[in-house]
């Protein structure tokens, strides 16, 4: 397994004896499967977490990952995300979570904003346990007798709302991808996108439906339309985008992994894949394998629209692919490419 430091030094508290694990359920927000959740015995432990391929691995790894909504945990563990008004809901959630007298169990790295965090966890729920490891900082709360600060629960649960961008054309919320606009990339693909395209349509990594609902607006020949997202919170916001094409067009919504594959064939694939890790780092080699399963996914005649950033190597696997590619245009940093089979 990759190592994942955060995860490890969520768990350092009771590998060390500072906390003891409750026997009567531990809810993990945000989890992630990972060899520290393997070296130590947890049981009750229920997990939730949005992202398809990290949701996938904990299923594998025979984790529960079937939430009673109902409930109220004697520890909620926390992996904060990046962005802080996410962040900040979802603290504000575990808080409210924990049964009187649980604790609050949150870890990440200090280059992702771990203090930040620390001090919003602090701010909600009171005076808290810090250690660092790992360049990660694992925090904790006293035992909560309940929401210590209700008004700022109910304020911080409210930054997660669903709200609308872009003169309101589209909804959104924090933590998808560039969540308070319009990607420069995505646009960019948008503007050359041809108006022929027609038949089935796919498109990879459709984040809060913005290249579909510029597809649909732009090439009337599409037969039907599949999105593929692996957060699921980026596609409840796509089906809320969308909606106003249903009663056009059959469209599909599929919270899945493209890098397994796809079900099923398409006269043509538009795709801005992703190339970053959680933590930030380029990973080129999941670009790579969206060309790949682009090309395996279309028919005979099929094509495929990409946009990507104009460093990334993505030329030698789209030749190893493809019969025929161009560069239609390069600007602002990114690429946009047209492939046949």
């Amino acid at each position: 397994m990759t190592a994942d430091p955060a995860l490890e030094t969520l768990l350092l508290p009771f590998r060390q004896g500072l906390l003891q694990w409750p026997g009567d359920g531990v809810l993990f927000l945000r989890a992630r499967d990972g060899a520290p959740l393997h070296e130590l015995p947890l049981p009750g432990l229920v997990c939730e977490q949005t992202f398809k391929p990290d949701a996938d691995a904990l299923s594998a790894a025979g984790l529960s990952l079937n939430i009673d909504g109902s409930r109220k945990y004697p520890l909620v563990m926390v992996l904060p995300p990046r962005q802080r008004d996410e962040a900040r809901a979802l603290l504000a959630r575990a808080v409210s979570l924990v049964a009187p007298g649980g604790r609050v169990l949150a870890s990440q790295g200090n280059n992702e904003g771990a203090r930040s965090s620390e001090k919003d966890l602090e701010s909600i729920a009171g005076t808290l346990h810090t250690m660092n490891k790992n360049r990660c900082r694992a925090f904790w709360t006293e035992p909560l007798p309940g929401l210590t600060d209700p008004r700022l629960a109910t304020e911080w649960l409210a930054l997660d709302a669903v709200r609308r961008i872009e003169d309101e054309r589209f909804v959104s919320r924090p933590g998808v991808f560039a969540w308070d606009r319009i990607d420069t990339a995505s646009a960019l693909l948008a503007r050359h996108l041809p108006e022929r395209l027609a038949g089935d349509v796919a498109d990879l990594g459709a984040g809060f439906g913005y290249l579909s609902v510029e597809l649909l607006t732009r090439c009337k020949g599409i037969r039907n339309l599949h999105l593929y997202e692996a957060e699921a919170r980026a596609l409840d916001l796509a089906r809320l985008n969308l909606a106003s094409f249903e009663k056009q067009i059959p469209i599909e919504y599929h919270w899945h992994d493209v890098t397994r594959g796809l079900p099923r064939s398409y006269d043509a694939i538009v795709t801005n894949p992703p190339f970053h890790t959680g933590g930030g780092r380029e990973q080129p080699d999941i670009g790579r394998r969206f060309i790949a399963v682009a090309a395996e996914s279309l028919t005979v005649h099929g094509e495929l629209w990409l946009v990507a950033n104009r460093h990334l190597p993505y030329e030698a696997t789209l030749q190893g692919r493809f019969s025929r590619i161009r560069t239609v245009a390069q600007e602002a940093g990114f690429k946009i490419i047209h492939a046949n089979r």
